[in-house]
């Protein structure tokens, strides 16, 4: 890859993360606890609007991704992407087969950022697929899925974000083409029609248990030898019981890799 290419997806790591532009000031307020503040809050919800809250940001949390940024494109810091960027580029220096799918997909920063890297390299016949219900998480089914039970904030509105608004995003990249191929749905309903496909990487952000193991169930047995899978969400006590399980399951003995606090990948053996 030539100097320019190099210095292109550094900076669209940096545009994507907002580590490129000044401080962000506004973040999602959470629901309020206080009764009547809570009707106000859920009534402003249910005009379109999302109250917002003043915040000092955290250069150094952004970098790691671990925190909720209010306008960057991708939760995730700046590990992860590099370690994105180092899994896809193995696969097009080893011929992997397969296109690329991320399934959760939040604002699209990571997917963007996939479509970048195989623009920069002149990749014109593989794809980035982007699977997300664009309407947040599923309710959790605790019967069926116990570890999916706790305080996580399933209904928190920050994390639906439309298809238009992911489209939009891709757009401002200049990377919204025919090379992008978005699947709206929840994962158990729209991940088994995609059988016939062929993958050299999955990124799997579905936070919760059923999700995750949804996305590996359809999606891992579909992976080509020597291609890579990527758990953003291994930190999560309810993500790291479902690929452990789904691991312990299928027998799958390629040793996890550790890219920082939450984020974890490893290689399908050839």
């Amino acid at each position: 890859m030539n100097e320019a290419a190099s210095l292109y997806l550094d900076l669209t790591k940096k545009a994507l993360t907002f580590l490129l532009y000044g401080q962000e000031l506004y973040a999602p307020a959470e629901r309020p606890k206080n009764r009547i503040k809570r009707i106000l809050f859920e009534a402003m919800l249910k005009r379109g609007m999302i109250p917002m809250r003043r915040v000092k940001v955290d250069r150094e949390l952004r970098r790691q991704g671990l925190d909720f940024p209010p306008q960057a494109l991708t939760m995730i810091g700046m590990k992860r992407l590099d370690n994105l960027q180092a899994c896809l580029e193995d696969i097009l220096r080893s011929g992997v087969p397969g296109d690329i799918i991320e399934a959760g997909t939040w604002r699209g920063g990571a997917a963007i950022f996939l479509r970048a890297i195989l623009k920069a390299h002149g990749i014109a016949d593989r794809s980035v697929w982007v699977a997300d219900s664009f309407e947040g998480l599923p309710s959790p089914d605790v019967s069926k899925n116990p570890a999916d039970a706790g305080s996580y904030n399933f209904e928190n509105p920050y994390l639906a974000v439309p298809l238009d608004t992911v489209k939009l995003n891709f757009s401002r990249f200049g990377l919204l083409d025919d090379q992008v191929r978005f699947v709206k749905g929840w994962f158990k309903d729209t991940l088994p029609g995609l059988a016939g496909e062929k993958w050299s990487l999955i990124r799997v952000d579905g936070d919760m248990y059923e999700s995750t193991m949804d996305a590996l169930k359809n999606l891992y047995p579909h992976l080509s030898a020597g291609g890579y899978v990527i758990i953003d969400d291994y930190g999560l006590a309810s993500c790291r019981e479902a690929v452990n399980d789904f691991r312990d399951a299928n027998q799958i003995s390629e040793p996890i890799q550790t890219i920082d606090s939450t984020g974890i990948y490893w290689q399908r053996g050839r």
